[in-house]
């Protein structure tokens, strides 16, 4: 097939599930049988005890696989309002689906941790029995995560509460702050704006236009500060009571389980960061020079120093996509030729949609579903490349039981980016011309930038927003002035004019499914330049090593996977510094050719 004259659709396709959008019948009936699979599954946990002897391996592998229908059923749901909400921010019944979802999820997850937590109350020998049974020995790293959790939360009953007063307490305050951004509008240039249109001007080359649109957004923000401090704080509060009551006193302890990486860890990642700021900041400054002034200002962070004469179609992007897949492995060619025929991929540019990209999987139908928003730049592609990344990693652990296959935020970042750099780099070794190597070297030191300096920041600011926190509520101005303190220490005080108000801006502060959602990208950046490094140092075919990498990442600790796959150990700031060198190295070729 001749890639280039292919013609592929931009717009997804959603009735392969259910067809009818946000009124299917369909999708009806699914809720149906997800609710009667989930209380058939409440009747036959409820009525399970502490097993008492090997004997009972049987009956919990029975329990163990009739939660997994419940869990499948529900990520289906899940993924489809997903997908429903972000095609449409003004579609009102996708939200009240969202709505019947979290309960049902929420209702489940409660009878899920009885299950749990009278499971983990059998005596040591009883268990030690049990992991030896021969079908639950596939899932033994996942009970013994179910045992360790358990014995760390509270009774079930109690847990149970927690879950159902967190729908519409945690929850509802993460949705309350969905509903205010998407009622924001922006008025610019006679046009009215979404804050995702609005935001993509602020890679606009004209510095007036970029200041314009911030100032906009900034007042916006600030229009709304209040609802947005009050919703903060709300999602906070009820984190550190819920904490509190468990008697955890460490702030960090449940982001890194969740993670399945120990502090250590995430201390040389950010030692390691905060020792080689200097390079970056070296081409802030050049930036800076180039675009004629003494200092950036944070609109100015996306502004382009070149301007990128290569633009791609969506079908060139996708050919060009596909083709550097193919260097890399037949698998992962395949799977996204795949995605692109089957129409997994929701692209249009146009009104009305979710800002970001995600890509969300349908484990019932074994595909995924990749949201962005395509308009013909090199970032785009590079984006559309990190989406498919993650799709790829769903479709590796395909052949894992369903149990094996939930793995964290922190890896799952690794195979996006993985996917992201193959593409992103083959795009610099193709420039045509040196302004348009320029543009394309800057576009990956924006990404370096992103993770090692705005990241930092983020992670500043909720650490210490949380310290505050603790000790009552935080005001508007106290919430401007940490962000301001953790933006210039990130930054290593390189910029002129910060984002006070970045806090009520950025969703990532109210997701209440992932809690610190901030460090795994950094996490998964580094780890995933580990990765390529190895890939382009074999003289074989790579792609088969990194799929069993990809398969173990939801059975073992990251410690764990890095000393198996990578042969390192990423507890200590030498193996982060690797990753590092190799961002250096963008800088000197960046500073090399803007002299």
């Amino acid at each position: 097939m001749n890639r280039t004259t292919h013609t592929y659709s931009d717009i997804w396709n959603l009735d392969v599930f259910f067809s009818g959008g946000s009124d299917s019948q369909e999708f009806r009936k699914h809720l149906d049988t997800l609710e009667k699979k989930k209380n058939d599954f409440a009747d036959n946990a409820l009525a399970f005890h502490p097993p008492q002897s090997a004997k009972d391996g049987d009956l919990v592998w029975s329990l163990i696989e009739e939660a997994k229908e419940v869990m499948l059923y529900l990520r289906q749901a899940g993924a489809f309002v997903s997908c429903l909400e972000a095609q449409n921010m003004n579609d009102r019944k996708a939200d009240s689906l969202r709505g019947e979802v979290t309960s049902l999820s929420a209702d489940f997850s409660s009878t899920f941790t009885k299950f749990q937590q009278q499971l983990a109350d059998c005596t040591e020998e009883v268990w030690n029995e049990l992991l030896q049974h021969e079908r639950l020995n596939e899932i033994t790293f996942v009970l013994i995560e179910w045992r360790q959790k358990a014995k760390d939360k509270l009774s079930s009953t109690e847990e149970s509460l927690i879950q159902a007063l967190a729908v519409d307490g945690y929850h509802g305050w993460g949705q309350m702050y969905d509903t205010i951004v998407g009622a924001m509008e922006i008025t610019h240039d006679g046009k009215t704006l979404s804050v995702g249109q609005a935001n993509n001007l602020l890679s606009s080359s004209d510095e007036k236009k970029r200041k314009e649109v911030f100032d906009k957004l900034e007042k916006a923000w600030g229009d709304n500060e209040e609802l947005f401090a009050r919703t903060l704080n709300h999602l906070g509060g009820f984190r550190l009571n819920v904490y509190k009551k468990r008697g955890w006193d460490q702030l960090m302890k449940e982001p890194l389980e969740y993670n399945r990486m120990k502090q250590e860890t995430l201390d040389a990642m950010w030692g390691a960061i905060s020792k080689h700021k200097q390079p970056f900041v070296q081409y802030l400054d050049r930036k800076a020079k180039l675009i004629g002034k003494d200092k950036l200002d944070w609109y100015d962070l996306d502004a382009p120093v070149a301007e990128s004469t290569s633009t791609m179609s969506y079908d060139e992007g996708a050919a060009f996509i596909l083709k550097q897949f193919s260097l890399f492995g037949k698998e992962m060619e395949s799977f996204a030729q795949r995605a692109f025929e089957d129409e997994w991929i929701e692209a249009e540019d146009r009104a009305g949609k979710r800002p970001g990209g995600f890509c969300t999987s349908f484990p019932l139908s074994d595909q995924s579903r990749i949201f962005m928003t395509y308009s013909g730049s090199m970032s785009n592609v590079s984006t559309l490349a990190h989406e498919l990344g993650h799709a790829f990693h769903s479709y590796a652990l395909k052949p894992m039981h369903t149990l094996n296959r939930n793995y964290a935020m922190n890896v799952a970042e690794t195979a996006s980016t993985f996917a992201e750099m193959i593409v992103a780099d083959a795009a610099v070794k193709e420039a045509g011309t040196k302004e348009e190597k320029v543009a394309l070297i800057e576009d990956k030191l924006q990404r370096s930038v992103a993770f090692f300096m705005n990241i930092h920041a983020r992670y500043l600011f909720e650490t210490r927003f949380y310290e505050e926190r603790e000790k009552g509520i935080v005001s508007v101005e106290k919430l401007n002035e940490l962000m301001v303190e953790a933006q210039k220490e990130g930054f290593a005080d390189s910029l002129g004019e910060v984002h006070p108000r970045f806090w009520a801006s950025k969703l990532h502060f109210y997701i209440t499914g992932v809690p610190f959602y901030n460090f795994p990208y950094t996490f998964g950046y580094l780890f995933s330049l580990s990765i390529y490094a190895k890939a382009l140092d074999s003289n074989e075919s790579y792609e088969e090593k990194y799929m069993a990498l990809l398969r173990d990442t939801a059975v073992m600790s990251v410690e764990e996977l890095a000393m198996k796959h990578l042969g390192e150990d990423i507890t200590k700031e030498a193996f982060w510094e690797k990753g590092i060198n190799l961002c250096i190295s963008d800088v000197e070729e960046f500073l090399e050719l803007t002299k």
